[in-house]
């Protein structure tokens, strides 16, 4: 199926401990290199954040630079568009759907709503049965030198993450590292994380990588034990970056 500016028809899952899978191709080569060539430089970024080593530029964080970007720039207004748009999502859940992955999200039929309700779906509320879903997406670059970002499960609000690789053709060494890796507590004690406490490194079992390859998206559905993580990376005195885009789909209120 495609959807918009991705295709998901190559996205294949596991499904435990909870649903994770990859796709690519996700989008045709051309617009893949307008993605790389146009990845905002680092001075655009802000701190390091607390998750990990990792630079984020998104409307949460660095907002004015981020705007900027998605104003002035024509590929990333694009996306910005289409991200905040109710068909990215019904798409995404539809994608879902079609591999046994029924979140319980439906688009409910306008009917009889008042003009205000209406308004607010035409601007990108997707009003479903269960509640009001959005998405947003962040740049996010990691130091191949120790970058990483720390094991997690994603905050309760979240339904869906995206997280696009940004990679220049022979920019990437294997050796860095940098993959996703879908971890595992050694204490079972610990599996059940909604809340969305940091882990360890050491207290995580790898289980699975995705390794970090261009013109790909891994895609995961948050749960109580979605546990990911990017271990540091070994790309000792190199300045390279591991450029990602990462879309959220998440509960409104």
């Amino acid at each position: 199926m495609t959807s918009g500016m991705f295709s998901f028809d190559q996205l294949q899952f596991r499904y435990e401990p909870f649903p994770i899978g990859m796709a690519r191709p996700l989008m045709d080569a051309g617009l893949y290199r307008e993605f790389v060539n146009e990845f905002p430089d680092v001075d655009m970024f802000g701190d390091l954040s607390v998750v990990g080593s990792k630079y984020s530029l998104s409307e949460k964080t660095n907002r004015r630079g981020y705007q900027q970007l998605v104003h002035t720039r024509p590929v990333w207004k694009e996306l910005h568009q289409w991200i905040k748009s109710d068909a990215f999502i019904k798409d995404v859940l539809q994608a879902l759907e079609e591999r046994h992955l029924e979140l319980g999200y439906k688009m409910l039929s306008p009917g009889r709503r008042v003009v205000r309700r209406i308004s607010k779906l035409a601007k990108g509320h997707f009003r479903s049965t269960r509640g009001r879903l959005g998405a947003r997406f962040e740049y996010s670059m990691l130091p191949v030198d120790g970058g990483h970002v720390l094991p997690h499960t994603d905050s309760p609000g979240k339904i869906v993450t995206i997280i696009v690789s940004i990679l220049g053709d022979n920019e990437w060494d294997p050796a860095f590292g940098g993959g996703t890796d879908l971890n595992r507590p050694r204490n079972p004690e610990y599996s059940f994380n909604r809340l969305n406490r940091q882990g360890r490194f050491e207290d995580m079992e790898v289980i699975d990588t995705f390794d970090f390859q261009p013109n790909q998206a891994v895609l995961f559905v948050r749960t109580f034990n979605s546990w990911h993580s990017v271990r540091p990376m070994q790309g000792t005195g190199s300045g390279a970056m591991r450029r990602s885009l990462t879309i959220n789909i998440e509960e409104r209120h």
